[in-house]
């Protein structure tokens, strides 16, 4: 039994590859350390890399997912053997990729097509989790009704949104950014695999996915580049909202154990909304508050009044669906996992 990780240099291919090397799969990474292209060589991944390959269950390919060919030499080395495949390679920023909007696509659509479409040839029983984000909802959560309070913007309690956005939402008539786009793309993609050709595929659209291993840069990592900023008394600087923009943020081990549930009981097709849900949501303001009470450092921050484009005010993922699907629940809250990410700094 085979596991394919995408991006298994990264945040959440490092975790999974760890937690299924646990559960006593051979694990396959696929990654070229395109972070270090993207964000710059204090962002590289390298590092991880040498850490995965200790394990003597792990094999490493530094292959570019944009390349059909190099791919399918995986897959017909491996064929029926793999098991699952865990898409989590990507293009992961809105500014980037206004950059250079042909990476951002080819990589987070094209790179997509290129898996789903080897797994239907070699693979067609294996399960395919394509790691999507909230992002596919465009600006559409910023119409809420929301109020501004001390530190952050909420929703009112009788709102049907309270406990977050549900799949229902949705993804049309809205600005995305490029990334969103791109996003999307790959999002429908691998719908469409499941629904129409057959394949088992879940598509997790996931808020701020955060923990120790994330390699944090200024223009990708929210939580972890906060606590780097902080630590290493970097200027951070917030981007609209007063700073008062609310986020869930779920801790990676946490997203690929719900990941494991889902390939013990794959659908096809499936969408599911993933975060830390309302108990582990925090605005900017909220989080440097956390960061500073364990960190006794101050932080460092301006606030810009212009937000980023596409950018949510709110969000909070609504985690009902998963909750009457699987047998699944968070382990670490948001103290938790910051206390942890500064644990990784100081």
């Amino acid at each position: 039994m085979i596991a394919l990780v995408t991006g298994s240099q990264g945040l959440v291919g490092s975790e999974a590859v760890k937690f299924l090397i646990n559960k006593g799969l051979d694990v396959v990474g696929i990654d070229n350390d395109k972070r270090k292209y993207f964000f710059g060589e204090e962002a590289s991944t390298k590092n991880i890399k040498k850490e995965l390959l200790k394990y003597k269950k792990y094999k490493h390919k530094s292959i570019d997912i944009r390349s059909y060919n190099g791919l399918e030499k995986i897959f017909k080395q491996y064929g029926k053997d793999i098991t699952l495949i865990i898409h989590a390679a990507a293009q992961p920023s809105h500014d980037w990729a206004i950059k250079e909007p042909l990476t951002d696509f080819n990589i987070n659509a094209t790179g997509t097509l290129n898996l789903l479409e080897l797994t239907k040839i070699y693979s067609n029983q294996a399960v395919f989790i394509q790691v999507s984000t909230n992002k596919v909802y465009g600006d559409t959560p910023n119409r809420l009704p929301l109020k501004e309070k001390e530190t952050r913007y909420e929703i009112d309690t009788s709102h049907n949104y309270y406990y977050g956005i549900d799949e229902t939402m949705s993804i049309d008539n809205s600005t995305h950014s490029l990334f969103g786009v791109s996003k999307c793309a790959g999002d429908l993609l691998a719908q469409e695999y499941g629904r129409n050709i057959g394949l088992k595929t879940g598509i997790f659209r996931a808020g701020c996915i955060t923990g120790p291993n994330h390699a944090g840069a200024e223009l990708h990592g929210f939580l972890n580049y906060l606590v780097k900023a902080n630590v290493e008394k970097i200027p951070y600087t917030i981007y609209g909202y007063k700073g008062k923009q609310v986020r869930d943020n779920i801790h990676s081990y946490d997203l690929i154990n719900c990941f494991w549930h889902f390939y013990e009981l794959p659908q096809k097709g499936e969408v599911y909304n993933i975060g830390g849900g309302r108990d582990n949501s925090c605005s900017i303001l909220e989080a440097v508050n956390i960061i500073e009470d364990y960190t006794k450092v101050k932080m460092n921050y301006t606030i810009k009044e212009q937000n980023r484009i596409g950018d949510h005010q709110w969000y909070i993922s609504n985690l009902d669906k998963l909750y009457t699907h699987f047998n699944w629940k968070i382990k670490y809250t948001l103290k938790e996992t910051i206390k942890e990410i500064v644990g990784r700094y100081k």
